[in-house]
């Protein structure tokens, strides 16, 4: 367990090190280049866009050999990384757009692929811990690759930013080999569409509670975006680089519960996890309408931990709640079920704005807690 633990972990340092990094720059390569706010945060559009194509692109895990396919779609990404030295003006600005979407595409693919090989290279009772794990790695890297991304593209451009990206799919193609797997790592046969994984999170009673709250907390996270900035710039008047501060105060509570989530997960269960971390990321908006800029820093660093608390237990009853030859797509389907709803939560979070940034904060809060209260209510007698 330890060698597939360390192996999991390490490829999720380097994906999340290499995919944070090219984030942000695609975003001011296509500023830099066109002069356009507009154009530049489309690049953000194309990385989500795919995650509403989640079922379709999650059956194809469970019609090909995992380990294969994610060898393969990093080897494909790293590709598509490396044509960005082909980009020197804004007539070529398309090709940003089009790898942006093929990072889409990978994430979708590379999530629903893990997911189904987890519980080939784990044991059920460790799923939960290294998912936290990863969880922490991932939101590690999200503190340290933003900047130094943005540091090498100030130094060297866009280009060097690219290949320093589309070395870490290459190191994790080399890792997927040499993970240790039992049981069956290959799909079964399928003879259902996609449907059969909706069917699935329909079917088990904790999945259909755990996937559902995620996507409320998730939604929420996005919805109370544009009200947190409106509080800090516009109510308490402090300065955007503020704004900074609560970015790497959320990250370091992140970190915090991605390390803890799976000893919560295994006490408790998944729907006690779940619903303790959106109740921890209502009180973490609650803070944010204190009129006091150290409060809004704790809430910042409680909304932080309990997102990921949500996440990790919606992920893992999942993996130890779904067959094996449907993983890929039940995975896929629950990723979309969790992130496709904060595509419509952002725009409005934007509008409702104009209401005030601390009611919209806390209409925010009080719908978590209802979900956390309906979640709680539903969870069976079971540990879920």
């Amino acid at each position: 367990m330890r060698r597939n633990a360390v192996l999991l972990v390490t490829i999720s340092l380097l994906s999340g090190f290499g995919g944070s990094a090219m984030s942000l720059v695609t975003g001011v390569w296509i500023l830099d280049l066109t002069g356009s706010p507009g154009r530049a945060g489309l690049a953000g559009l194309c990385v989500y866009a795919p995650t509403l194509a989640g079922p379709w692109l999650g059956a194809i895990t469970d019609r090909i050999p995992r380990r294969p396919l994610l060898v393969a779609t990093n080897l494909v990404l790293a590709a598509a990384l490396l044509s960005l030295f082909a980009v020197h003006s804004a007539q070529q600005a398309w090709l940003i757009y089009l790898v942006s979407f093929t990072y889409g595409i990978s994430y979708v693919v590379l999530d629903a692929g893990e997911s189904a090989l987890l519980p080939a290279a784990l044991a059920p009772q460790h799923l939960g811990t290294v998912n936290g794990w990863r969880s922490a790695a991932r939101e590690g890297m999200k503190l340290l690759s933003p900047l130094a991304g943005a540091g090498l593209y100030a130094w060297q451009g866009g280009s060097a930013v690219a290949a320093l990206s589309a070395l870490m799919p290459m190191i994790v193609a080399l890792l997927y080999p040499l993970l240790g797997l039992t049981g069956s790592a290959t799909p079964a046969a399928v003879e259902r569409g996609f449907r059969a994984g909706l069917a699935v999170l329909r079917a088990r009673p904790v999945l259909r509670v755990t996937v559902p709250l995620a996507g409320v907390s998730i939604a929420l996270s996005g919805f109370s975006t544009a009200p947190g900035y409106a509080v800090v710039t516009e109510d308490m008047h402090l300065p955007s680089t503020f704004l900074g501060l609560l970015m790497s105060a959320q990250g370091a509570g992140s970190i915090v519960a991605g390390l803890t989530a799976g000893r919560v997960v295994s006490r408790h269960g998944a729907i006690a996890a779940g619903a303790a971390g959106t109740a921890l990321f209502a009180a973490g908006l609650l803070a944010r309408c204190l009129p006091w800029w150290p409060a809004i820093v704790a809430g910042a660093v409680v909304a932080g931990a309990g997102l990921p608390w949500t996440l990790v237990a919606a992920v893992t009853a999942v993996q130890t709640h779904t067959p094996a030859h449907l993983l890929g797509r039940v995975s896929a389907t629950a990723n979309t079920a969790m992130f496709g709803p904060i595509a419509l939560a952002n725009p409005l979070g934007s509008a409702a704005v104009h209401l005030g940034g601390r009611p919209s904060l806390i209409a925010a809060a009080v719908a978590c807690l209802a979900a956390a209260a309906v979640a709680t209510r539903l969870r069976p007698g079971t540990s879920g």
